[in-house]
């Protein structure tokens, strides 16, 4: 029995993932003792850091306002973001998955930059300016994060 669940794993369509290579993908593992779970740890690490550092702002005295809705913000895209690219890889043509992933992409920067202009338009500069300050922070350690694993799909 199964011998036979493992050959029917084992087939797929063209174009398709199987399950057995959805379950060895590092994407779809979250602990392995290989430690690919503490790297993917590592990749989301700007998260927990701009809820830190927007908190340690905060009790510094930066604006309260601004850095509460830059960091509610990066972590609403950062879900987001995971979310739609669960989404997007079940799409089968590349075609559809190109154009959904720039639109994806291209949305989360339009939820950023709205969250720095409600920041400022709805408190005081001063709360706009913290935002932007909190979003680019949060965007540095996300793209220095991803410089370091490089290009997804080849080998180091």
């Amino acid at each position: 029995m199964s011998e036979q669940l493992a050959r029917t794993a084992s087939r797929s369509l063209p174009g398709q993932t199987t399950i057995a290579d959805q379950a060895s993908s590092a994407e779809y593992s979250s602990v392995r003792a290989d430690g690919a779970g503490a790297l993917a740890l590592l990749r989301h690490i700007d998260v927990p850091l701009v809820v830190i550092a927007a908190s340690l702002a905060i009790v510094l005295g930066a604006p309260a306002f601004g850095c509460a809705i830059a960091a509610a913000a990066w972590v609403l895209q950062s879900v987001l973001a995971q979310t739609d690219r669960r989404w997007i890889a079940r799409r089968r043509e590349p075609g559809s998955r190109i154009g959904l992933d720039v639109a994806e992409s291209f949305a989360r920067i339009w939820l950023l930059a709205g969250a720095i202009v409600v920041a400022g338009a709805v408190g005081s500069r001063s709360d706009g300016l913290a935002a932007a300050l909190t979003v680019f922070a949060a965007y540095s350690v996300a793209f220095a994060v991803r410089l370091s694993r490089g290009r997804q799909g080849f080998e180091r």
